[in-house]
């Protein structure tokens, strides 16, 4: 074992099979949830206006974020740790999974699932809340990027809670996670080695 206390860096392959075995883990907890709580998850319905307020909500995240980067140094000390891990190995294209995979997996358990789980109340909005935050814990050095990550959990609930549909929340996932990705990408400095 080294004597270097630092995480041995993600390769591309590290991540994109990391978030696709969290996703398939994500669905199973949220159909076993529904299973033994005998209840109906938060409905997904295509409706127009829901998929604006969904790009609407997705885009206010970004902005929201990007002026929170901005604004507070140990949050942007905390994300560049969160994006440098798992970011930097991933190339442009693979910015769809990442909105993709933990846009609908966790969608689908923390407000599809939870949400009526715990009672589908202002109360059942914050804890799912505090435990989306929690799963996006790096390190507790890295504190703030889970306080964002509360906040942002808190904005994706209750839009579910108010539209009752978990079809905004979902795009607004998917486009925060694909956009934020593609924007630190292309922020970026080239790389000229690649692992896999």
């Amino acid at each position: 074992m080294p004597d270097s206390p630092q995480t041995p860096a993600l390769t591309r392959s590290n991540i994109l099979v990391g978030m696709a075995i969290t996703a398939v883990v994500l669905f199973v907890v949220a159909q076993l949830w529904l299973y033994v709580g005998n209840f109906a998850m938060v409905p997904t319905t295509w409706q127009w206006q829901h998929l604006l307020i969904g790009l609407g909500v997705g885009g206010l995240i970004t902005l929201l974020s990007k002026l929170v980067y901005m604004a507070w140094p140990g949050y942007r000390e905390a994300a560049n740790v969160y994006l440098e891990m798992v970011l930097k190995p991933l190339e442009l294209p693979d910015m769809i999974w990442l909105g993709l995979l933990p846009g609908f997996s966790e969608e689908i358990l923390f407000r599809g699932v939870a949400l009526p789980g715990l009672g589908m109340s202002i109360l059942a909005v914050i804890v799912s809340s505090i435990v989306f935050g929690a799963l996006h814990m790096i390190s507790l050095k890295q504190w703030q990027y889970t306080v964002w990550a509360m906040t942002i959990g808190l904005i994706l609930g209750f839009t579910t809670y108010f539209t009752g549909n978990l079809l905004p929340a979902i795009v607004a996932h998917v486009l925060t996670n694909s956009s934020s990705g593609v924007i630190w990408k292309l922020s970026q400095p080239k790389q000229t080695d690649r692992q896999t």
